[in-house]
């Protein structure tokens, strides 16, 4: 099942989707090109991991770390699809981070890999937004990088689980202005979504709508104000995002 929320005739909707429809329990139909779209869900908290695909270390020059290195994204950080970017005025330097995102259903703690998808409600796609100019190996994990207002697009649905057969065959791919400019494939990730669950259940209490991002492969590119990123993960859906100057929304 795919779901989805919407603002429609001035009221916030949980939909599902059918086909190119959106549909609310009722059976009424929305039409995707005039709603508003929100974040898919409620999430209680999202955990990031950096550096999660080899080669996306390689292209930063950085070294690939044994352990998951892991940051929080801040909630007030989402968006939802076709949401503005909003690119800060003291940037130069931001790229987009397509990503797999994983959606916890119950409580989980000391979770086995093997037995880890069991514990996962769903996947949706996320876009990491990231600006380099704060990201310095004085300061890490790179919280302000990207931690700003609209930097962690989310959506458009929540793909259930039963709909993904294996989360860790799934093509990554993000197109700017229409060009394409990142391919990778969740086969290549360092820990894979079972033993991301392991290792943080090992530690602290995973709750239903905690949202794990698995990382970016490589690929990474600068954007600028009027670009539109749409990031794809296989079988999830395509998040679509415009790049947006502060100076335009103030």
């Amino acid at each position: 099942m795919k779901i989805a929320r919407i603002v429609a005739d001035g009221r916030v909707r949980t939909v599902t989707v059918r086909g190119e429809a959106l549909v609310g329990p009722g059976g009424e139909q929305y039409d995707p090109e005039t709603v508003t779209w929100l974040v898919p869900f409620e999430p209680r908290s999202v955990i990031g991991l950096a550096l999660n695909y080899a080669a996306h270390a390689d292209e930063l020059g950085l070294a690939r770390p044994e352990a998951p290195a892991l940051f929080f994204k801040p909630l007030s950080a989402l968006v939802g699809h076709r949401a503005p970017v909003i690119y800060p005025r003291e940037a130069t330097h931001c790229h987009y981070e397509t990503e797999l995102a994983v959606v916890v259903g119950r409580p989980a703690r000391r979770v086995r890999a093997g037995e880890a998808l069991d514990y996962v409600l769903g996947y949706t796609v996320a876009n990491d937004f990231t600006c380099r100019d704060f990201v310095t190996n004085t300061f890490r994990p790179p919280v302000k990088a990207k931690g700003f207002d609209t930097f962690g697009p989310l959506g458009p649905y929540l793909v259930t689980r039963d709909e993904i057969e294996d989360p860790g065959r799934l093509a990554v791919r993000t197109w700017v202005n229409g060009t394409l400019r990142q391919e990778g494939t969740t086969a290549h990730l360092v820990h894979s979504v079972g033993e991301i669950i392991e290792y943080l259940s090992a530690f602290m209490t995973l709750e239903p709508y905690d949202v794990i991002l698995t990382g970016t492969p490589k690929g990474i590119a600068p954007v600028r104000p009027g670009d539109v990123m749409t990031c794809e993960v296989e079988g999830v859906g395509r998040l679509e995002n415009p790049v947006v100057a502060e100076s335009e929304t103030v």
